[in-house]
């Protein structure tokens, strides 16, 4: 036998030394020496897989690629604490991929019951996956309403606006509620509100966007609703049925399966667009006659509006007293009545238009800034009507404002001494008024006030208050 070194550790068949072994054969036969061999042979070190060479090698399938799917299940059955092999990343043909995708079949069976409905029911629709047009592709869909021509109008091509858009539809706290997307176009915010589980209700009146609307509803379940119409022709003061694209809000609320709610309650529904150019000032004040009379889409509660004005026409409604050419009773009426809040400023070359030469159509201002289209905000106020202020007496209060801001710079003491209100100075001073304010220098919640106390006092009368007057505001057409 041959002799062993020094320090060495004697085994059976031979001796270990510095880790390794030396095998010294006996003197036996050649088929003893090979059977101590394979009896004696030293176990062999765990198998050790480098990271950086994991990374390097992504897993092919073949003998000597890194193990994903028998990593997880020989890990199962070590020691706690025992170093596992380093198991390679899955890429872009490795087998985690592969396992994501058998597991996930099994993981959908094991949600409970109703996980889908319920999700439904709290404004959180999983998301389509949706694919968004880029740009181009979107104004190809424009071109054709060019071609077929129609009124002015103004969409969103550009899926970063309307990545900006969903944002700022985002609730801050509690459930998503249904958004109305008035006059969506080709679709690129549609399919972005989609993909981040909105409800939508599509309020289409051209017929090119129509088909392409209809195949993305058939495609979904029930999270994308198509309805024929024009927004900005709701509720016409018509008698017989309505003739589409004119819509009835009755019908219009009923298919989107929403019910009226209290005042005071939460929003129901928000509703988004872009304000007609042309119709702009008078789509304002439509608006603001049917809130203050709790008409139309009011009658379902306190309705959000999300929409895009002009920056002029955003710097009416938020003027302020002293502001000569601004405030005006526009203002004093949005003011009283929402909360108005930006939400956003854009060019208006981010927006594409159907007009044939693809011009921006921007309306000129020589005294206000009109650089931007403003995506506004604006919630009715829930103590609208909590004072004297009512439904019933609302478009008092409106030709009220109206009268004291025709002349801005009018002493509002004279103004009321024309209303047959002799003793206007005394109630100017129990409201802590200067009887020589001019009407526009009054705040919009002082004009709220005063029309209270001109309800609760019994020398008031409405001999001003003309019914042709009223008519003539009343039925503002779009």
């Amino acid at each position: 036998m041959a002799r062993a070194r020094r320090g060495a550790v004697r085994v059976r068949g031979g001796y270990r030394a510095g880790g390794s072994v030396r095998w010294a054969p006996r003197r036996c036969g050649a088929g003893t020496i090979e059977r101590h061999r394979r009896q004696e042979r030293p176990p062999a070190a765990p198998p050790t897989i480098e990271r950086k060479s994991a990374r390097e090698a992504p897993c092919r399938g073949g003998s000597d690629a890194p193990r994903c799917q028998g990593d997880r299940a020989a890990g199962a059955g070590q020691r706690r604490g025992a170093m596992r092999p380093a198991r390679a990343p899955p890429g872009p043909g490795g087998c985690g991929r592969l396992l994501a995708a058998g597991l996930r079949p099994l993981l959908g069976c094991l949600r409970p019951p109703g996980w889908a409905t319920a999700r439904r029911v709290a404004g959180q629709w999983p998301s389509p996956g949706l694919r968004v047009p880029e740009a181009a592709e979107a104004e190809r869909l424009v071109q054709e309403a060019r071609r077929a021509g129609g009124p002015l109008r103004r969409f969103i091509a550009c899926p970063r606006l309307a990545r900006t858009v969903q944002r700022c539809l985002r609730p801050a706290h509690g459930p998503q509620t249904v958004v109305l997307e008035c006059g969506p176009g080709p679709g690129i915010l549609t399919r972005t509100l989609l993909n981040a589980g909105v409800r939508v209700v599509a309020l289409e009146s051209h017929s090119v966007f129509l088909p392409n609307l209809q195949s993305l509803e058939n495609s979904l379940d029930g999270q994308l609703k198509v309805i024929y119409g024009d927004f900005f022709r709701l509720d016409p003061l018509v008698t017989g049925p309505v003739k589409p694209p004119a819509v009835c809000s009755d019908q219009l609320f009923e298919a989107m399966g929403i019910a009226a709610v209290p005042w005071r309650a939460d929003v129901p529904v928000k509703i988004f667009g872009i304000l007609p150019q042309k119709k702009e000032r008078n789509t304002l004040w439509r608006l603001l006659f049917i809130l203050y009379e709790g008409s139309s889409i009011f009658r379902y509660g306190r309705v959000e509006l999300n929409i895009f004005i002009s920056e002029k026409e955003y710097k009416v409604l938020t003027a302020k007293p002293g502001e000569s050419r601004a405030y005006q009773a526009l203002s004093v009426l949005c003011q009283v009545g929402c909360e108005i809040q930006l939400l956003h400023m854009e060019p208006w070359s981010s927006f594409v238009t159907n007009l044939r030469n693809k011009g921006l159509a921007v309306s000129k201002s020589t005294w206000l800034p009109n650089d931007h289209l403003c995506l506004v905000r604006l919630t009715p106020q829930r103590d609208l009507f909590s004072g004297g202020l009512k439904p019933v007496n609302s478009a008092t209060f409106i030709f009220m404002v109206k009268q004291c801001l025709a002349k801005r710079k009018s002493r509002l003491t004279d103004r009321l001494n024309s209303w047959s209100v002799d003793n206007g100075g005394q109630l100017l001073k129990a409201l802590e008024i200067p009887a020589d304010v001019e009407t526009g220098n009054l705040y919009p919640e002082d004009y709220k006030r005063l029309f209270e106390a001109l309800q609760n006092s019994n020398v008031f009368t409405e001999s001003w208050f003309h019914d042709e007057v009223l008519e003539s505001i009343r039925n503002i057409n779009l």
